[in-house]
């Protein structure tokens, strides 16, 4: 099999918020086939789809019901086949999404599982007694808050869910369903399908005691490490990989919700037969609080520092034995320049400098849909959100446990709130930005008059086009696949700088990820320029005076 993914790039698509061509305000695949020819010329290499499969969609397709058909609302098979054949002819690639830590309650399994206690589907899920007094087997919580377990009354017995109550998690320990799984693994890549992102592969496998936690500070649910990594989450990937993926020339990449380096180190080692690659979340965390009663949603001012360290910690860690995967942005986060940067003064300057931070480490970067034009958050009102989890825990922290003001919640939310990345694809300055000809299911962000493909293509020193280069360097130069990494000024809070190393070829990559003007200075090559993200850059790093996110990429040829 080939490693066709280390010198690819990958672009996520959000399907529902893409490009609708039937006016029902509900992205389609027919509109994924109509951008193919942009995502062409951008110069991407394949594409994931998040899902597109039959759902009553709770958590926007993450509850699938039907595996093997397309949701109407996306379209029929039938386009989902020809947008596989179309990509394969432009040279891109298909990757799915592959939800099988959970299924939507609506699923034929969950449906016939609940009819009664001796039911053949009983056991594909995870069905508890209450406690002596009534109450939830145990004290987990639900990523989506509250209890991760639901009463069901017909046969007095809860049910898991580690995320939405209609999102039942499946009893991966039951041989019946894992077969279940490779079974629709095999239908899509039969149909020419080249890989899988994997949503929470890591909370496959659980802890089938259900033991408590033991945590105090008066929280009543609770998330931690009983929530991912069971016991045999390894051997039931093995398995996968035995039965399935082995036998394919894919592309597979896990979301290793709670995993850390050493975890990362399993999945991707390549004598492991594995992943190729999984999600890390720790760089996603240089604004974070931890420890707090309110979670994800206690941000502090992000920290460079450490965002630099926790990026390093794993370019090391994978360098030689496993690959990392690149990004800042996906459906699940809010978007890096409006969040870790400035999206107003210094917005085009400031997301060409996320940018090259990322594209000029080792692994597969991925982009996500409007990153390459610089789409920024949006600024909502509560009653304009759609996102399950933000709702959800509006109710937890500020109705019922007065954890947050609202005011504070909002100005969270406004930061890394899902719906900031699921906002309609600004194509143009028309009506809906061209994304539809009805109403789209959510609100346009504002920010679509200025900010939108059709400005981003006449200038040719738009963002785009910036994207567009950094992809043609990495197809052009394997030093960005096969270089060692290693940081310089590892204190500095204002420069992010590392070096790339290979035998033929070196790169130096600077970044000023602030506000700020700061001196830099290199002569240990005869460092030659090969993109900047301002007109004016000094050809070589001697006494830079860099700009505010100012970045360039210097080049040496190791004689």
């Amino acid at each position: 099999m080939s490693d066709w993914w280390k010198k690819a790039v990958v672009y996520q698509i959000y399907p529902r918020s893409f490009k609708d061509t039937d006016g029902d305000g509900f992205g389609d695949l027919n509109g994924v086939i109509e951008k193919l020819d942009y995502l062409k010329f951008l110069g991407v290499d394949a594409v994931w789809l998040s899902p597109v499969y039959q759902s009553p969609q709770k958590d926007n397709g993450y509850d699938i019901s039907d595996y093997r058909r397309i949701d109407p609302r996306f379209g029929s098979n039938e386009d989902m086949y020809r947008l596989i054949d179309e990509a394969h002819q432009q040279g891109i690639r298909i990757v799915m999404d592959l939800v099988v830590n959970h299924t939507s309650n609506q699923h034929e399994w969950f449906r016939e599982s609940r009819k009664s206690r001796d039911n053949p589907y009983r056991d594909y899920y995870f069905w508890r007694d209450p406690k002596p007094d009534g109450s939830e087997p145990n004290n987990w919580g639900s990523h989506f808050s509250g209890s991760a377990w639901t009463f069901d009354k017909e046969t007095g017995q809860y049910y898991l869910h580690y995320f939405a109550k209609e999102q039942p998690d499946l009893n991966w320990e039951n041989e019946k369903v894992r077969r279940e799984v490779y079974d629709l693994m095999k239908f899509w890549m039969d149909k020419g399908v080249d890989g899988w992102r994997m949503d929470v592969i890591g909370g496959i496998s659980k802890y089938t005691d259900f033991p408590e936690y033991k945590e105090t500070g008066g929280q009543k649910y609770f998330i931690g490490k009983y929530h991912a990594n069971g016991p045999r989450l390894h051997e039931f990937i093995q398995e996968m990989n035995r039965e399935v993926l082995s036998k394919y020339d894919c592309m597979t990449v896990g979301e290793a919700n709670g995993s850390d380096i050493e975890a990362a180190r399993k999945y991707t080692d390549p004598g492991r037969h594995e992943l190729n690659m999984v999600f890390s979340f720790d760089h996603m965390n240089a604004d974070h609080r931890p420890g707090t009663p309110a979670g994800k949603w206690a941000l502090k001012p992000f920290d460079l520092l450490e965002l630099k360290r926790v990026l390093t910690d794993w370019q090391r860690a994978l360098s030689e034995n496993g690959w990392n995967t690149l990004y800042f942005e996906n459906h699940d986060q809010g978007r890096v320049i409006s969040r870790y940067g400035n999206d107003t003064t210094y917005r085009v300057e400031c997301a060409k400098a996320f940018a090259t931070v990322l594209h000029g480490l080792k692994g597969t970067p991925y982009v996500y849909q409007g990153e390459e034009i610089g789409m920024i958050n949006c600024d909502y009102d509560l009653a304009d959100y759609r996102d399950v989890e933000t709702l959800n825990a509006y109710h937890d922290l500020v109705m019922n446990n007065r954890i947050l003001s609202e005011r504070a919640f909002l100005d969270v939310v406004r930061k890394i709130g899902r719906d900031n990345a699921r906002t309609p694809m600004q194509w143009d300055g028309g009506p809906n930005s061209g994304f539809t000809a009805g109403t789209p299911w959510i609100k346009v962000n504002p920010s679509y008059k200025e900010i939108n493909v059709a400005q981003a293509l006449k200038d040719s020193d738009s963002i785009f086009y910036y994207y567009k280069k950094l992809i043609q360097l990495r197809h052009t130069h394997d030093v960005f696949t096969d270089g060692d990494y290693q940081l310089l000024l590892a204190d500095d809070p204002s420069l992010f700088v590392y070096t790339r190393h290979s035998e033929p070829e070196d790169l130096l990559i600077v970044a000023n990820l602030s506000e700020r003007e700061e001196k830099f200075d290199d002569r240990s090559k005869e460092w030659q320029l090969l993109l900047a993200s301002y007109p004016d850059t000094p050809s070589a790093p001697v006494d830079m005076s860099l700009r505010p996110y100012e970045t360039a990429i210097y080049h040496c040829v190791n004689r």
